[in-house]
């Protein structure tokens, strides 16, 4: 590189500048775009965590929903709403997709009405503090390491499907010692998975997106961390929670 007359000291030269400028609007896009999953999702937690608690605190609505066969289409709405979310989000408007998550929170707030009922108030707001904490120092790691974590997506995958499997079997089984070892196993699953999606959603960013584009994979990003989150609350709440 040489340097102009006025630049023998080593300065900057003009022709540095638009790169410079241009990576620069790109890392403020970044952080942008990054700033707006994060609100998505704590919005959404934040919802869900109001609901559950009305819902819960409601005698009404408690009887209403739990003391009924309405209490399955609680529990497994959620569940086809992320799945049509994920298969129709590229179809969809951002506005669409906004209302579908904000749909997806209340439900998920009437579904985790339950914890509620059977956890002390004092052990679930600790547990939602650590698992605060252990979430945002694993999404910190996924965004600002240099290590490809892409590696870790199929073990991660298979042991969200054993935790699933076995977590059906338990069901009739109801062994305290499965039951133990399937939240151990996955808070560390759930732990990778933060750390994992979060470099995929920031490697998803494109600066020349338009906004439709941009809403819609911030959406799609806080609806992945969301769910992260809630199962790792619940994996915690299970080892560290007093029940009632």
């Amino acid at each position: 590189m040489s340097l102009e007359p006025n630049d023998r000291y080593g300065t900057r030269t003009d022709s540095m500048r638009p790169t410079e400028a241009q990576a620069a609007g790109i890392d403020a896009g970044l952080r942008q775009y990054m700033l707006q999953v994060y609100n998505y999702m704590a919005s959404g937690l934040a919802l869900t965590g109001i609901v559950a608690y009305m819902t819960a605190s409601s005698d009404v609505m408690v009887n209403a929903i739990f003391g009924s066969p309405l209490k399955w289409v609680v529990m497994l709405a959620p569940l086809g709403l992320v799945f049509f979310l994920s298969a129709r989000l590229e179809h969809m408007k951002a506005s669409t997709a906004q209302l579908v998550f904000w749909v997806f929170s209340v439900l998920m707030g009437l579904s985790m009405a339950s914890i509620f009922l059977a956890y002390t108030g004092t052990s679930i707001a600790r547990v939602f503090f650590i698992t605060a904490g252990t979430f945002a120092a694993m999404s910190l790691y996924g965004y600002t390491t240099k290590k490809d974590l892409s590696g870790w997506g199929s073990f991660l995958i298979m042991g969200l499907i054993g935790i699933i499997i076995a977590s059906i079997v338990n069901i009739f089984m109801q062994s305290s010692a499965m039951a133990f070892v399937i939240s151990v196993i996955g808070v560390l699953v759930f732990v990778g998975l933060t750390a994992y999606d979060t470099q995929k959603i920031k490697a998803m960013y494109r600066a020349s997106d338009d906004s439709e584009t941009y809403t819609k994979k911030a959406i799609n990003g806080a609806m992945n961390l969301y769910l992260d989150f809630i199962n790792l609350f619940i994996m915690l709440l299970h080892l560290f929670g007093d029940r009632r």
